[in-house]
């Protein structure tokens, strides 16, 4: 479905709930994730369905996943970088506390 343009940029490998994914360094997560075939990033809070991403320029909020431990990260505004650490959200997000 999805093909990237080949643009010179280096490959990286992400972590997707404990998978190794190859994408270019500097893609953005959400089409480094569709690209791999993970098409649901999140389940909403109050009926559990399934939600993908719409716009893919930061309006929507559907693609919500967990970045490095930071819950609610937006994957369309985030760039793929070497041994990022992503988790797909089930439910409302646990809310750290800062010290």
């Amino acid at each position: 479905m999805f093909k990237r343009i080949e643009s010179g940029a280096t490959d990286c490998t992400i972590e997707v709930d404990g998978q190794a994914i190859r994408t270019q360094a500097g893609a953005p997560l959400a089409l480094a994730l569709l690209a791999a075939g993970i098409s649901t990033f999140r389940h909403t809070t109050v009926s559990g369905e399934p939600r993908a991403p719409l716009c893919l320029m930061g309006v929507c909020f559907d693609c919500l996943v967990d970045v490095d431990g930071q819950p609610n990260v937006q994957a369309c505004m985030v760039r793929a970088r070497d041994g990022m650490r992503v988790q797909l959200q089930h439910g409302a997000a646990t809310v750290r506390e800062v010290a």
